[in-house]
């Protein structure tokens, strides 16, 4: 991942050299069971204990072998001397490999997870702070009916809980290593070692493996990941579209000193949720790579080893960035109040258009020209910019079914507000 991307809170739990900790920590792990078990002499785990690794000898010696964990293997040999013969003794690379790959995941999905549970608590009490603001419900992008700002932010809210609901059976669902050797078989050591292995380690044995970690599971991760960015993609979109000039309602911050276009001096652009809209694209990107990733040769190949190494890191990194962006934006997000109630003006009243025709019904007319009625109405309050009551008001045939007051009463936003607003949320 370019480092404009990264976060300083995974920049050390995905860095290669984080990554070497890790595999020498499964190890050492390993060696600690295998020593208490008997299947090799004692000595080793507590060397590994003073083993430093450098990634630099690491890729000096892949260069020789073109093989990662041997590489990393000698270079742990070379500081462990005599009881180095039995280092990774019984296990297959990806023994090592997936198992730390796993452990590396769930930290930091657990960085993820909590600055998610910042953004939710900030999303919940934005949703109480504008439970009571009228603004107006769009469908197509068009006037519809009147909404609450904070019922809109409820939505975002609810959202965001069931994609953290998911990333948690997610992490769960993750949560397995491996020591079942090649093929996965167990030729070497017995299934009670890695049952041993794994609870100290943290993680559950996986049920049935091949000489990897079935890939459904990281499938399953990367969807989960995916949806949480496509909730963050609907709230960013939904800001930029109540941004614009002609609607106004919303701003994302923008700071003393910030310059919104290098040629128009005026311009205060969305463009922190533009990038974050941007950037799950990229993640949504990645959701192909890992369903592709699920269907391998036989007992393992090497097809979603190198493919991994990308769309994993650089998933985590993007998520937890567009994370940190949206809680800058929802935590100083401007809100024109007097803006939305301006274009709930603006709708001329067609916003009762529904409430208008069914009153109508109620009161005898047909329904089929209840609807063309005020369909004509509604057409013209906005082609001539009249209030569709007033139109209304001077229909004969309308006065006929309903007063004057009955009319008011219809056009009274409180009313179309009272379900959402009394909401216990």
């Amino acid at each position: 991942m370019i480092k404009r991307y990264q976060t300083e809170e995974l920049t050390k739990v995905l860095s290669q050299e984080y990554k070497f900790q890790k595999w020498l920590f499964v190890e050492r792990t390993v060696a600690e069971v295998e020593e208490a078990e008997g299947i090799i002499p004692k000595g080793l785990s507590s060397k590994l204990r003073r083993v430093k690794v450098k990634p630099a000898r690491v890729e000096e010696i892949e260069r020789i072998t073109n093989h990662d964990v041997i590489a990393f293997l000698e270079a742990v040999r070379e500081q462990i001397k005599r009881e180095g013969r039995w280092l990774h003794f019984g296990l297959t690379s990806y023994d090592l490999v997936d198992t730390a790959f796993v452990l590396i995941i769930i930290e930091a999905t657990d960085v993820i997870l909590q600055d998610i549970k910042k953004l939710m608590k900030l999303l919940g009490k934005l949703s109480l702070r504008y439970r009571n603001t009228p603004q107006m419900g769009r469908t197509h992008g068009v006037f519809a009916q009147p909404i609450t700002f904070g019922y809109k932010i409820a939505s975002w809210y609810e959202e965001m809980k069931r994609n953290y609901e998911r990333l948690v059976t997610a992490r769960s669902e993750i949560s397995y290593g491996k020591l079942s050797g090649a093929v996965g078989t167990y030729t070497i050591l017995p299934p009670r070692i890695e049952k041993k292995v794994m609870r100290k380690l943290g993680l559950k044995p996986e049920t049935v493996s091949t000489q990897i970690l079935p890939r459904d599971r990281f499938a399953a991760l990367v969807a989960a990941y995916n949806l949480y960015a496509c909730g963050l993609d609907r709230i960013a979109t939904e800001i930029r579209n109540l941004s614009r000039s002609e609607i106004g309602e919303v701003a994302e911050p923008f700071t003393k000193g910030q310059k919104g276009s290098s040629a128009m001096p005026h311009k205060q652009n969305p463009i922190t949720c533009e990038r974050v809209c941007g950037l799950v694209k990229v993640i949504r990107g990645y959701m192909f790579s890992a369903l592709e990733n699920v269907n391998l040769w036989h007992e393992r190949d090497l097809t979603n080893s190198s493919v991994e190494r990308v769309i994993i890191p650089d998933m985590l990194y993007l998520v937890h960035y567009t994370t940190k962006k949206m809680l800058w934006v929802i935590g100083n997000l401007r809100v024109f109040q007097k803006r939305m109630l301006e274009n709930i003006e603006l709708s001329r009243g067609v916003y009762a258009s529904q409430l208008l025709m069914n009153a109508l019904i109620e009161k005898g007319m047909d329904r089929t020209l209840a609807y063309s009625k005020v369909q004509k109405a509604s057409f013209e309050a906005v082609q001539k910019r009249l209030h569709l009551r007033a139109i209304m008001q001077e229909d004969r045939r309308v006065k006929k079914y309903l007063s004057a007051g009955e009319l008011e009463k219809i056009f009274d936003i409180k009313w179309f507000l009272r379900h959402i607003i009394s909401k216990k949320r």
